[in-house]
């Protein structure tokens, strides 16, 4: 008994110190032949850890503040458009939250009329600006910040909305809720300090006369949210981690028509310039396999400063998301830009995204001529031998395909599917290279 109440003691030694050769129980001296040591392997998953201070011979947990620097949590995931709140118009809040606020009655046993006048008014006005302060700051906290987005959801609401426009709405919305709280505590403290009924009355009919003011010549903020989150949503969503295959080219080359045959999209075709106004989305299954596939907007032969925001939106999927490229040509004059020019654009797009997976389609092969195609702008005598080239056969290994006559089709869905099974691997091999480092 007197050694199991020894050990017993031991155990209360404290663990951070090192047990030396020779120490003491209870009853008598023990000698250890050397010190043991164990080598013990611990699995931790969701350990929590809180510190206590000692008061009145008991632990008491402290409470433990959050860090305030929350700069390095960086966000690199697509999707948060998604996930954001639903915005109700600005009038409709302040009509929920003025039926809320009249619901509200004086505190029970209150015998004194004018006491319960201002007990009511002041609960009243501090029940409105809290029925609209609330929403307004959940809108506030959970509409992402620019900086913790995805470089390619960034581009988007610069390309959307305009510089800065996104984060101008922001800082209108957070205003005036500081605004609501600002002046529904005045008014509500002005109340509660009524000395008579009808003094209490008149200062309630004052704040909510106050707080409709504010909130209808500052509530377009509260819309323009909802217009911003209403585009946002209805965005396009780009899974990062599912092999996708971008079609770039100029204006009217056919490339929404590849995209109606290739995938599930289903993008507007019409016989004239820009008419993809955005990022459509369709999806290939090939067995077993999905694939995405977007159709973005024609490109222009100018410089990056000159372009509108269709062409930089374009610019921006080739620049953020992991694609192939699918270059689409027309030498058939259909598009009404000229061979040279969409040769000069090809070069440009091909030099500066080279690094991705390429393939190279030639459209409308139906409407080709035994003799190139040659608009009145251009030269007839250019000595540029890959120019000459390019506007009799085009690109060296262009595949050449007829949505109208389905000629080529079998072969470019045989070598679409080609391109995204080695994009696979490549994102395989990629990832297996970074866990390698990581390790």
């Amino acid at each position: 008994m007197s050694c199991a109440f020894s050990l017993l003691e031991s155990c209360h030694l404290p663990c951070s110190r090192y047990l030396s050769t020779t120490f003491r129980f209870s009853r008598g001296w023990y000698q250890m032949q050397r010190p043991i040591k164990h080598k013990t392997l611990c699995l931790c998953r969701n350990m929590q850890t809180f510190a206590c201070e000692l008061v009145k011979a008991s632990y008491v947990p402290t409470p433990q503040t959050k860090p305030k620097d929350q700069s390095l949590a960086k966000v690199e995931t697509i999707g948060a458009f998604q996930k954001l709140p639903m915005v109700m118009p600005s009038v409709d809040i302040f009509q929920s939250a003025s039926r809320k606020a009249k619901r509200v009655l004086p505190t029970k046993g209150i015998a004194n009329v004018a006491k319960r006048e201002r007990n009511r008014g002041a609960k009243q006005l501090d029940a409105l600006m809290k029925e609209l302060a609330v929403p307004l700051r959940g809108y506030i906290e959970n509409f992402p910040k620019r900086i913790y987005l995805h470089p390619y959801e960034r581009s988007l609401i610069e390309l959307t909305f305009g510089a800065g426009n996104y984060e101008e709405v922001l800082k209108k919305v957070d205003a005036l809720r500081k605004k609501v709280v600002s002046v529904g505590k005045e008014h509500a403290s002005l109340c509660a300090k009524s000395l008579s009924k009808k003094e209490a009355e008149e200062r309630l009919t004052e704040g909510l006369e106050k707080l409709q003011e504010i909130f209808k010549c500052e509530g377009q903020a509260i819309d323009d949210l909802l217009y911003i989150a209403k585009t946002l949503r209805a965005m396009p969503v780009v899974d990062l981690e599912m092999p996708t295959l971008c079609l770039v080219g100029a204006p009217n080359v056919g490339k929404s028509s590849l995209v109606r045959l290739l995938s599930t999209g289903k993008p507007e075709v019409c016989n004239y310039p820009f008419t993809t106004r955005g990022i459509l989305m369709g999806h290939i299954t090939l067995d077993y396999q999905h694939f995405q596939v977007t159709d973005t907007p024609g490109l222009l032969k100018r410089c990056d400063e000159d372009r509108n925001n269709l062409e930089k939106l374009t610019l921006a999927v080739l620049s953020h998301l992991p694609t192939a490229i699918l270059y689409v040509h027309d030498l058939s004059g259909q598009c009404g830009m000229s061979p040279s020019d969409q040769f000069m654009i090809y070069k440009e797009i091909s030099e500066r995204f080279g690094n991705h997976l390429w393939l190279d389609v030639i459209s409308k092969c139906d409407l080709l001529k035994e003799s190139p195609v040659v608009f009145i702008t251009e030269d007839r005598e250019v000595d540029h031998l890959e120019l000459v080239k390019y506007r009799k056969i085009g690109p060296e290994g262009a595949l050449h395909v007829s949505v109208k006559n389905e000629d080529g089709i079998d072969k470019l869905k045989k070598k679409v599917h080609e391109l995204l099974m080695a994009q696979t691997a490549t994102a395989i091999f990629i990832l297996n290279s970074l866990m390698c480092c990581t390790g």
